[in-house]
């Protein structure tokens, strides 16, 4: 008996790894049904224990959103916010097996301010199944999903038109909103489209043919969901492995691991590493102990190589024939998470597949009307809005367009001080002038320019409020060092604003576009050998951080001028911040606009206590090390 038990459990396990596994995502709006649906389709497929469906009626009984019927909701929304609010906040992953097929499915939050949990339940999803409630229709929420689930690649989509026991399962509700969401989404490029008239909480249309609907002739939610073909079309089978990780466990191994986005690979097959583009053959395929013969997509394996190549996390091993493209500027789509805006100048962390790097957006080119899809202008982007932007890498990306590989095509924005991921985006394609453009191989370079001067280039950057004394301080120094024969150059913030910037004002994205162009300018004055001293309010750490990214070590000396405001207003000869105290001046630092204090600036001066003189002198003493 024990061996048959076995037997009957090995030939089970074996059958369930031979089944096609679909990932799916629910979404709508709030108290759409989405849990209450997954709990059903649990149900359904008979993947709740008995002592599961007990506790289950217990829980319904103490919270009482349904009444005395049972809750299904419940085995999804675990968190205990979610039980006591009747909504889902995280994102629940579940899975359960039909005859036919293995489903992982994720229940995804419905309010607008979980909107990042959504997109990252749908970032692995093959479908999605869309609900709205009957008694609703389509709400700018349930646009928001659809545009995001269509952004993400999805192109099957069941139109869940839920809580149809509440409106006497008329076909005519049914049919108008079928119709207005079909009219909706007639641009989307979708491969199916299916709607389905449900009561999930009674289970009509779900796994049988419900007796209220004789009107409606299409499949229940589980046969359409047995049948549909969700199997991409390869286009090629180009090897692709993003490196994660550098396996040295002694000297004499170097092993290269991760997963294998696309493709295959074998012992002595020729590779390329990108973005270097070095060329060499696979020595060995390892997992675990073992060494394979042959590898395929979605498979974590490591590599070893026949050549002493220099590969580093987030390069690329790829097929020689096939290699993607390498590029640093491209155009992408994007959804910010983030409730700090996005302001085009200011740097994130870029993270695609493995590779980390830092990145900038140059231009939001157009926002997306939710409700229209139609282009709309935009200078910032808000939170949940859906832009298409150029970005701009600091060092070079191996990628391929989202709508080819997601693995390779799909990234996050991570901001550089809180390391909260603020925007998820797909990459469209690389831009011309990043591939048209080269690094130029020049033999002087900053070295040598600095020998000739006799000192050590820098950028001293001076920052705090209007009316601090910046600029008298900035001066003071570059007078001593001049005086000692330093070549040097002083970037003023009223100066430059006459040539360079004219042609930019005082908003944030202003702002922001004001502090870039003069870090740049900063960083080839020292590639100069200069001694570079900027001075502007420069408010935000974030492009302070940008700034000081450029340069190199010890190279960027931060210089915190904390003269309080009190004594600033004392001395403004302008009278900027009277002005601005009555409303008359926008956007004024330290009164409607936020002043962000350096947190680990190298040096902090206060000129109500000291003369601009002293103050100087304690900054040369810095720089030069006394």
């Amino acid at each position: 008996m024990a061996e048959l038990h076995a037997k009957n459990i090995v030939e089970y396990l074996e059958e369930q790894r031979q089944k096609e596994t679909l990932r799916f995502i629910t979404c709508g709006s709030v108290d759409d049904g989405k849990s209450t649906l997954i709990g059903r389709l649990l149900y359904e497929s008979k993947c709740i224990f008995d002592d599961q469906l007990k506790a289950l009626e217990t829980e319904s009984k103490r919270y009482g959103t349904q009444g005395d019927k049972i809750d299904f909701a419940l085995l999804v929304d675990g968190l205990e916010a979610e039980r006591e609010q009747g909504i889902t906040i995280d994102v629940a992953y579940r899975f359960f097996s039909t005859d036919r097929r293995r489903y992982i499915v994720a229940d995804t939050p419905g309010h607008e301010q979980y909107t990042r949990n959504m997109a990252t339940g749908a970032s692995t999803a093959q479908m999605a199944v869309l609900l709205i409630d009957s008694r609703k229709g389509i709400l700018p929420q349930t646009r928001r999903h659809h545009r995001i689930v269509t952004m993400m690649g999805i192109r099957h989509i069941v139109l869940a038109v839920n809580k149809m026991d509440l409106m006497g399962f008329e076909q005519s509700v049914f049919d108008r909103i079928e119709k207005d969401y079909r009219e909706f989404a007639k641009d989307a490029n979708l491969t199916t489209l299916q709607a389905i008239p449900l009561a999930a909480v009674s289970g009509d249309n779900v796994l049988k043919r419900s007796e209220n609907t004789p009107w409606y002739k299409g499949p229940t939610l589980f046969d359409h969901m047995d049948t549909v073909s969700v199997k991409e079309v390869a286009t090629r089978e180009a090897f692709r492995l993003p490196v994660q990780w550098v396996s040295r466990p002694n000297l004499n191994y170097r092993g290269f691991c991760g997963r294998i986005a696309e493709g295959s690979v074998k012992a002595g097959d020729a590779v390329r590493v990108l973005p270097s583009g070095k060329t060499t053959t696979v020595k060995s395929i390892d997992f675990f102990e073992d060494q394979l013969p042959e590898a395929e997509a979605g498979a974590s394996i490591t590599l070893t190589l026949n050549d002493e190549v220099d590969v580093s996390r987030g390069d690329l091993i790829v097929t020689t024939d096939h290699p993607p493209e390498v590029a640093d500027q491209f155009q992408v789509k994007l959804l910010w998470l983030s409730e700090e805006p996005l302001v085009p100048g200011r740097s994130y962390w870029l993270k695609v597949h493995a590779k980390e790097v830092s990145a900038t957006v140059m231009e939001i080119k157009y926002r997306e009307d939710i409700n229209t899809g139609s282009h709309l202008a935009a200078k910032v982007l808000n939170l949940n809005e859906i832009a298409v932007v150029t970005i701009s890498t600091t060092h070079p990306v191996a990628f391929e367009p989202y709508t080819v590989n997601r693995t390779l095509g799909g990234f996050v924005f991570i901001d550089k001080l809180s390391c909260a991921t603020v925007g998820a985006g797909m990459i469209e394609f690389a831009l011309r002038r990043s591939t048209n453009i080269h690094w130029q191989s020049l033999e002087v370079g900053k070295a040598q320019r600095a020998l000739l001067k006799n000192q050590t280039p820098r950028c001293i950057w001076f920052t705090g409020l209007s009316g601090s004394g910046k600029s008298t301080v900035a001066n003071q120094l570059e007078k001593r060092l001049h005086a000692e024969g330093k070549h040097t150059y002083m970037l003023d913030g009223d100066n430059v604003r006459h040539g360079l910037n004219r042609d930019l004002g005082f908003t944030d994205a202003d702002r922001v576009e004001n502090l870039r162009r003069v870090a740049e300018v900063a960083k080839l004055m020292v590639e100069a050998g200069l001694i570079v001293i900027v001075s502007f309010i420069s408010p935000f750490r974030a492009e302070r951080r940008a700034a000081r990214d450029l340069f190199g070590p010890q190279e960027f000396v931060e210089i915190h001028v904390s003269t309080p405001i009190a004594e600033c207003e004392k001395r403004d000869v302008k009278g900027l911040y009277a002005k601005a105290r009555k409303g008359e001046l926008k956007n004024f630092t330290g009164i409607d606009s936020p002043y962000e204090a350096p947190e680990n600036a190298e040096m902090v001066i206060d000129t109500s206590t000291k003369s601009p003189e002293e103050c100087a002198l304690e900054v040369w003493r810095l720089i030069e090390g006394k």
